[in-house]
């Protein structure tokens, strides 16, 4: 995996492939969706095989389920394996969560209990996933809607335990620890805090829905003002970070992405910059 600063990038989508093909926009990289090009052949990979010719790719996945007590699905990491041989990302990711029940796949990604067992259990899995793919991991915090009363710790002393303990390293997505922050009404800078940026391999953005009393993380709105607050005061203290925007639903011209990615690009830059100096002076 490589620890090197990629930049700013987006997540890449079936919509946009004919724009990204034909007119090179300004983007340092794209993330695809693992599981929409684990097929040979198909439109899909002949897009990405162009792209990929012009952009550094990185892959993501939504079906690892790495919390599920249900038995490693290893028919879905041999393909895996495959498309990352294929493809060469920069790195691969899924979400520090379970989605498989008894062999039910419950299509969201539920939270996992933040428990010593809950932790062990991970860490056996992670070593076996990344011995059998060959590559190290990235894993995703998700945004969560209840906890659980056999809870142990928080959900940031749980992660720093877990990159102690485990060779891998996270995907901080800024808009879920902003959505579980408000929703179980916790100080994100709290979670922040207690995570060394030396663990932190690649940021998301996205947007979310807000109910007044609670909001949800739909990632069909344009990034939210508190998110971008949220953005720049971590990379204040954590330093330039590879950085993306996500959008999976009401998603709009590629335009319109590109001018918010450049707003990332200027909000961490400048965060950046004001701490560089503060330390200068």
């Amino acid at each position: 995996m490589s620890d090197k600063f990629l930049g700013f990038g987006l997540g890449l989508r079936t919509q946009h492939f004919a724009s990204v093909i034909n007119d090179k926009p300004k983007v340092d990289w794209f993330e695809i969706i693992s599981e929409n090009y684990m097929v040979a052949g198909g439109k899909p990979r002949y897009y990405l095989e162009q792209i990929r010719a012009n952009y550094p790719i990185v892959m993501h996945g939504v079906s690892m389920s790495i919390g599920s007590t249900d038995p490693l699905n290893f028919k879905y990491l041999a393909e895996l394996k495959l498309l990352a041989e294929q493809v060469q990302p920069e790195w691969m990711s899924d979400h520090l969560c379970f989605t498989t029940v008894g062999g039910i796949n419950s299509h969201d990604l539920l939270p996992m209990p933040y428990t010593q067992e809950s932790l062990d259990h991970l860490t056996t899995r992670i070593h076996q996933v990344q011995d059998f793919l060959g590559r190290k991991m990235i894993f995703e915090n998700v945004s969560s809607y209840l906890t659980y009363q056999h809870d142990e710790m928080q959900e940031w002393e749980f992660l720093a335990q877990l990159a102690q303990q485990c060779d891998c390293k996270f995907l901080f997505d800024i808009n879920n620890i902003y959505v579980s922050a408000r929703n179980h009404n916790f100080d994100p800078l709290d979670y922040l805090k207690h995570i060394k940026p030396e663990w932190v391999q690649q940021i998301h953005l996205a947007g979310h829905s807000d109910f007044g009393t609670h909001i949800i993380d739909t990632h069909d709105h344009p990034v939210p003002n508190p998110v971008w607050q949220l953005y720049a005061e971590y990379i204040a203290t954590s330093g330039p970070k590879s950085t993306m925007i996500e959008r999976d639903d009401n998603i709009p011209e590629l335009n319109e992405l590109l001018v918010e990615l450049d707003q990332a690009r200027t909000i961490g830059a400048k965060a950046w910059q004001k701490t560089l100096e503060t330390t200068h002076v």
